[in-house]
């Protein structure tokens, strides 16, 4: 059975075995309903002891190490380690998601604590600093950050009496902190002489300020204010790791092993020694303490959670044990009755029901344990060491039966034979042992052809054969019991294995993906009865695959739970249960084993919902059974839109090329061009790679975009209207529910979304800086507040924003694979969905984060790949369009039923108040019920039904549709040709814009005297544009090839085009039919030109470095000029028609006599006096000055002089198209840039009156209009140019005050050189005595006005009279900075206060007395000062300072009264 599919069956968590109380505190807490919720692993568990019965939150993906209590006792947050960590705030009655934090904290979570109201929520991390959070947790808004400290913060905790107040603790330290605003500032707290300095392992807030500590002696530190006031010596016997805060009081638990219970001034009420209880053991050690009325919860090292009942606190009650410490390996089932047994480096072998879910006995040996196995009559347990023995237990009470030591290594594997008779013991020296039970386990044999450890072994059913695997991936057969290797084939072929737990093998070669290094699967256990076999890997996942798994790469279910390893994994005996054991995390899992039967009566419980999909995600291998990807599906996933160079880049680019700038701005530069463009029109619409992306406005008006515009098209006047906000290729566009302001996204580095009104074209927001290298979708909500993106780096992050702030709500990871739609649920604006390449999936928002689920397909099919979405007539329906044509109906997120809408792929779909159309590849239109039971009506995209008010020609029948839109009375659809059509109701259809298909485009000709524009490109059409108001294609042309370069004749009725395989065409320029053709050259012709005059020559240049001239009268090659050593880029005739001009791809300017095309040198002043009947060369003096700064990282690639040679334009690979003055002499000449290109602008051309400047762009395949505005008749609109590269200093340069204010650097003065000048021999090499300090090694800190270091204080030196040191109290400042600050000088209350700054103080100096008063808070230098003018705030003042880090400005406001 070679089916790659994942299995039917699946999995269901129903127990865990373990508490996590090893390096975590403060993690068990009672909740409303009185269940326990404590972690283990990578769950949350909510135990509830009545009914016995756990629950499970699945929500992260690594190991949880923090936990908090919301006040109402319903949520909990949890914090989790990893390269990204997040806290999950989540509910402990459903277990599901409530918010998400995240994009903040790096290594870990430490610490979590929610506020009095629990609205807020503060977290700790691992990271260097111990950055402390404050978070809005409901929002997923962080509110305020704040490096922690130096050292390991171990507690923190708000003060519950005091708003904005927070205690936090840990190594060495207790910190006091504040939240003002969004600044959290600490202070330290003053241990002075009433206890020593030492580290704070816990703490709770009390009324009046006053804060209770427990301390690593075992002390409990007793703070008012930030003052250490007194200490309870002696409260336990060793440090205290936890302090709970109840209504009675307070509990305390150390490592003491003891809980004491304390009033609410911390009298002693009563201690319990747990190590004294029944249950209770030497080195008890206590975690976690939680009181709630007269019942009390602890938590131990040792993975224990007892329950105390305060009246008979003798006796705990243990309700929760598992592993302790150290990586536990060993795991095995009873052969008869639902039990496992587990053993692990803790030296224990422990003994659990999986029908009571209980520790049922418990052992202590001598050694690590690595490994077991039970005797097929489940009398004995035989146990494998760390230190190579092995030992044999009875299993009814656990007494040794034998201990055997054979082996110097570790056994990592043993295992009975079927019939009951050998024990096969496998170690680490490479080597397999058989030992016969009968014998009293004596040493029968011995299996030695391994090269590398053993890893697995498995009895053949007679007990015949053993085959083993070692660390070498390599597996082998050996006789039994004497231990011969078998080699012989034919003697293998028949064998039928008892059980099937090794990794290497034909049955188990699709449990390995693709590619993978051989050891990262520790465990496999097949069950043949199910067909199914369970894995367990180092990365914490638990698989279901088919079985046998033949084709490597199989499809699986997945399971997270476990944080690192799974070690080890078993069916139990009767194939109910799936037990896993995880290495670090030292927890036992129970799964129910759920097969394909019962699923079906399943299938309304929804799936357990979590942040990765541990349901089941289908494995990463390509299915076999996938349909092939659609032509254009592939074409447009393999798209890539990164860029070399960003515009983005362009400072920094410049900034590299100081030593270029310094020269240009000391020479005089030509002025910019008094005459500029606007753009006037566009030809072209993005559909080769873009979706539903059209719409019509509020006024009727059709709004889409092309290139790095978006455009607003009026139908009846046949004009448009440009936003020029963007400045790279726009992706994606969505409108507004109101259809007034409409959503675009581009590409770029940190790409932007820029949100902007259609009737003023002025933008209203522009959203950045999560979104790398583009975005691809868009979606307002259906009350227009949110917009969601999703982006195109390699997770496809989608992102939910509030548009109108501009703040970021909710961001996750997509999918690996390309993303098309998102779409936000009109009924329920939390909701979205997206589709994209075999992705469907449901996201709803948690605070900062989006839970996704894929859609369930149950047995309708596989995950295709889907094109397009839109939620139907409830919040519950959803419709998505798949690339085979079908439409798939979803409820919720089940899959009810499939439709065949299209032939190919389903690109478009548009839902209507009463039904739906869609669009495919197959050129239909489709109109639908609201059910999408009946198709209604369907309209071809046909030539034949092309109405007669048409802009162009439609370039075949049924393009591919890419988006459809309707309204006023019409259906709008967008071709991936990128023609823009209105279809009628009734049936005609007009072709409202179009361009050119994919495919770039670089021929571009004007024609010499009418208002026609040619162009031709790698999409294979050559086209005629009529350049007048009429705005439209005149005629097309396919080719056999795609062609780079045209050019008219001079008198207008011949067009010669240039082909990509190195032939070219004469055509007739009306009709364009061929009047002559030649092929000599087998590279891209990249430029074809008339001679002037009666055109009798054509010169023809190629990439192979000639150019050919042809006598176009007698159709013959009359001359070819050879010198080039590069492609040819551009060339032209001198008037008289005798002299060529020859730029090529090495930079070089060459000149030919035509025409025979012999080579000619001319000095560059001869040059300038040539009379030239076209300059479109971008080389030579007379153009230096268009060659940017920098131009090694950028060229230009086309230039176009006007008629009168006043001005040049030119096009380059940043897509600018810039005017500049002619001739360009000089270097980095001035120019007036303008963009609306995408990347690369392949070719410009004025038309023959000069009156418009005509221009194409390679990739973004667009047609461009500018009308040319010569200086007089500018109106007064702003001018959409930058003047030029860089300001020099003749732009009227600075007065000198300015300049030196302009340069003043703003370090950290403390920090940087000494201010006083030295003299005589420096300190450190005077001879001197050595201080205390050095004597004893100390290294102090420089002095630094930054905040402390904190010390490693010596603590001996307490009792030692020193004294006290006078406060000192500021009372005069003489001073006042003006020297480079301004507007800092204000009066306050009517005239009576000045307020100022000088240095870091604020200055309240009062006029009538003379006085001063101070605020002294900043740390350095005031640089401004403001007064709030608002009636409401009277005398609020802000000042910033200047700080180490510049960016983070301290603002700090305050009162004038100074408080």
């Amino acid at each position: 059975m070679a089916d790659r599919s994942a299995p039917s069956c699946h999995l269901r968590l129903e127990w865990v075995y373990g508490y996590r109380g090893h390096q975590c505190r403060n993690n068990l807490y009672y909740t409303a309903a009185k269940e326990i919720v404590y972690f283990v692993a990578g769950v949350g568990v909510v135990y509830s002891p009545r009914e016995h019965r756990q629950k499970f939150y699945l929500g992260h993906q690594d190991d949880i190490i923090s936990l908090a209590l919301h006040p109402e006792r319903v949520l909990v947050a949890t914090g989790q380690v990893g390269k990204e960590p997040y806290i999950c705030v989540w509910d402990s009655y459903t277990v599901q998601t409530v918010s998400i934090l995240k994009d903040v904290h790096t290594h870990g979570i430490a610490c979590l604590a929610f506020d009095l109201d629990g609205q807020r929520l503060v977290s700790v991390g691992l990271d260097s600093k111990n950055t402390v959070c404050v978070w809005d947790w409901r929002k997923g808004k962080l509110l305020s950050m704040a490096p922690g400290h130096t050292d390991r913060i171990f507690d923190i905790s708000w003060d519950l009496y005091q708003p904005n107040k927070l205690v936090s603790c840990g190594v060495k330290h207790i910190k006091f902190w504040s939240l003002c605003g969004n600044s959290l500032t600490p202070k330290r707290g003053v241990f002075g002489k009433t206890g020593d300095l030492q580290t704070i392992l816990c703490l709770a807030c009390a009324r009046d300020e006053v804060t209770y500590s427990g301390a690593l002696n075992g002390d409990i530190y007793v703070w008012k204010g930030i003052n250490l006031v007194r200490t309870i010596q002696g409260a336990h016997a060793a440090g205290i790791f936890s302090m709970n805060a109840c209504e009675e009081g307070f509990a305390t638990g150390g490592r003491d092993g003891c809980v004491r219970l304390w009033d609410l001034n911390f009298k002693p009420i009563t201690v319990i020694d747990l190590r004294e209880t029944d249950q209770g053991y030497k080195g008890l050690s206590v975690r976690s303490v939680c009181w709630r009325g007269d019942h009390i919860l602890v938590g131990t090292q040792d993975s224990e959670i007892f329950e105390i009942v305060v009246h008979e606190r003798n006796k705990p009650f243990l309700i929760m044990q598992g592993h302790c410490e150290g990586e536990l390996w060993a795991l095995a089932v009873h052969p008869t009755k639902p039990l496992a047994m587990t053993g692990s480096d803790d030296r224990s072998v422990r003994i659990w029901s999986l029908i009571d879910h209980a520790l049922i006995a418990r052992c202590n040996m001598e050694e690590p344990i690595r490994c077991a196995a039970v005797s097929t009559d489940g009398i004995h347990l035989a146990l494998g060491m760390k230190d190579g023995s092995f030992t044999v237990l009875r299993v009814r009470d656990m007494t040794e039966v034998v201990h055997i030591k054979d082996r110097k290594e570790a056994i990592h594997e043993l295992k009975y034979s079927p019939d009951g008779n050998f024990l096969a013991v496998g170690s680490n020296d490479s080597s397999v042992d058989i030992y016969g039970v009968v014998q009293r386990y004596k040493k029968v044999g011995e299996c030695i052809g391994s090269s590398s450890f053993i890893t697995h072994m498995d009895w053949s059913s007679d007990s015949k054969y053993l085959q083993t695997n070692d660390g070498n991936g390599k597996r082998l057969f050996y006789r039994m019991p004497s231990g011969k290797e078998v080699t012989n084939k034919e003697e293998l072929k028949g064998i039928q294995w008892a059980s099937w737990t090794c990794v290497s093998g034909l049955e188990v070669n699709g449990i390995w993906p693709k590619y993978s290094d051989i050891n990262d699967i520790n465990s496999v256990d097949a069950n043949f009865i199910g067909q199914v076999m369970v894995t367990a890997d180092d990365y914490g996942i638990v698989k279901l695959f088919r079985y046998p798994c033949l084709r490597k790469g199989a499809k699986f279910k997945k399971y997270l739970g476990h944080s690192a390893h799974v070690t080890n994994v078993r069916w139990s005996h009767d194939h109910q249960w799936v037990v896993s054991i995880g290495g670090a995390d030292h927890s036992v899992f129970q799964w129910k084993f759920v097969p394909d039967r019962k699923l079906k009566d399943s299938l309304h419980i929804a799936p357990q919902e979590s942040l990765v999909d541990s349901n089941s995600d289908e494995s990463d291998s390509d299915q076999s059974d996938v349909p092939e990807l659609d032509s254009e599906i592939e074409q447009e996933t393999q798209i890539t839109y990164r860029r070399q160079v960003y515009k983005e880049d362009l400072p920094q680019l410049k900034e590299q090329c100081k030593e270029k700038r310094k020269s240009a701005a000391s020479k005089r530069r030509e002025r910019a061009p008094g005459n500029s463009i606007r753009l006037h029109f566009v030809h072209g619409y993005r559909g080769y790679d873009c979706r539903s992306n059209l719409f019509y406005t509020q006024t009727g008006e059709i709004v889409y975009h092309v290139a790095a515009v978006g455009v607003v098209y009026n139908r009846q006047q046949n004009t448009q209207r440009f936003y020029l906000g963007h400045d790279d290729d726009i992706l994606c566009l969505a409108i507004h529910p109101l259809k007034d302001y409409v959503a675009t996204g581009q590409v770029g580095r940190d790409s932007s979304i820029h949100i902007w009104d259609t009737e003023t074209i002025k933008p209203l927001s522009v959203l950045k800086g999560y979104h790398q290298y583009g975005v691809c979708a868009v979606d307002f909500s259906a009350d227009g507040k949110r917009l969601a993106s999703v982006g195109i780096d390699d997770n496809h992050t989608i992102v939910l924003w509030d548009w109108k702030k501009g703040e970021k709500l909710s961001a996750v990871r997509g999918s690996k694979d390309k993303i098309f739609v998102v779409k936000i649920n009109p009924y329920m604006p939390d909701k979205l969905i997206t589709v994209g390449i075999k992705h469907m999936k449901f996201w709803r928002r948690a605070g900062g984060g989006l839970i996704g689920r894929k859609g369930c397909i149950g047995a309708l099919g596989r995950t295709d790949t889907m094109m397009c979405a839109v939620y139907g007539w409830t919040e519950e329906m959803a419709f998505s369009g798949t690339s085979t044509g079908d439409v798939c109906i979803w409820r919720d997120v089940f899959l009810i039923k499939t439709v065949k809408a299209h032939d190919g792929p389903v690109f478009s779909m548009h839902a209507l108040e009463k039904g739906f159309v869609t669009g495919g590849k197959d050129g239909v239109v489709a109109l639908w019920d609201d059910t999408f039971e009946r198709c209604l009506k369907t309209y071809a995209i046909k030539r034949a039904a092309l109405a007669p008010g048409s802009k162009g020609l439609l370039l075949e029948d049924n393009p591919s549709i890419r988006a459809i839109s309707l309204g006023h009375g019409h259906i709008l659809v967008g071709t991936k040709n990128g023609e823009i059509l209105e279809v009628d109701k009734s049936g005609p259809i007009t072709l409202l814009v179009q361009g050119h298909m994919e495919g770039e485009v670089w021929g571009l000709a004007t024609h010499p005297h009418l208002p026609i524009c040619a162009t031709v490109s790698d999409d294979k059409t050559l086209r005629i544009w009529d350049l007048s108001p009429s705005h439209c294609m005149l005629a097309v042309r396919k080719l056999k090839k795609g062609g780079r370069c045209c050019c008219f004749s001079p008198d207008g009725k011949a067009l010669a085009v240039g082909l990509n395989d190195g032939s070219f065409l004469i055509v007739n320029a009306d009709t364009l039919e061929d009047l002559v053709s030649f092929q000599h050259r087998k590279d891209v012709i990249s430029e074809i030109r008339f001679s002037p005059g009666a055109g009798k020559y054509l010169a023809v240049a190629s990439c192979d470095n000639f150019v050919d001239i042809y006598n176009v009268m007698s159709s013959k090659r009359v001359g070819i000029c050879k010198g080039a050593s590069s492609y040819i880029t551009h060339m032209d005739w001198d008037i008289r028609g005798k002299l060529l001009q020859v730029n090529t791809g090495a930079k070089e300017q060459l000149f030919f006599e035509a025409p025979r095309g012999k080579k000619q040198t001319i000095p560059s002043l001869e040059v300038e006096k040539i009379g030239w009947a076209s300059w479109t060369s971008v080389l030579g003096s007379c153009c230096e000055g268009i060659w940017p700064i920098i131009g090694e990282v950028t060229d230009v690639t086309a230039s176009c002089l006007t008629s009168d040679s006043k001005v040049l334009a030119t096009g380059d690979d940043f897509g600018f198209v810039k005017l500049f003055r002619y001739p360009a002499k000089g270097k980095f000449g001035k120019f007036k840039r303008y963009v609306a290109h995408s990347t690369h602008v392949t070719n410009v051309r004025w038309t023959y009156d000069d009156s418009l400047l005509v221009t194409v762009g390679g990739a973004d395949t667009s047609l461009m209009l500018w009308t040319y505005e010569v200086e007089g008749h500018r109106d007064s609109r702003q001018c959409d140019s930058e003047e030029s590269d860089l300001d020099s200093e003749e732009d009227g340069g600075y007065d000198s005050d300015v300049t030196r204010e302009n340069e003043i650097n703003y370090t950290i003065k403390a920090l940087s050189t000494n201010i006083r000048p030295m003299f005589g021999i420096k300190p450190h090499l005077q001879q001197k005595e050595p201080t205390l300090d050095e004597r004893q090694g100390v290294v102090r800190p420089p002095v630094s006005r930054a905040l402390p270091q904190p010390e490693k204080l010596q603590t001996n030196n307490v009792g030692k009279k020193k004294r006290p040191i006078e406060d000192l109290i500021l009372e005069l400042v003489f001073g006042y900075r003006g020297k480079d600050c301004r507007n800092n000088v204000h009066y306050l209350n009517d005239g009576a206060d000045v307020i100022y700054h000088t240095a870091s103080v604020g200055i309240l100096y009062n006029v009538a007395t003379g006085s001063q008063s101070f605020y002294q808070e900043h740390n350095d230098d005031i640089l401004c000062l403001t007064v709030n003018q608002h009636p409401k705030f009277t005398n609020i003042v802000a000042t910033g300072q200047e700080t180490q880090q510049i960016c983070q400005l301290q603002l700090l406001l305050f009162m004038s009264g100074m408080q």
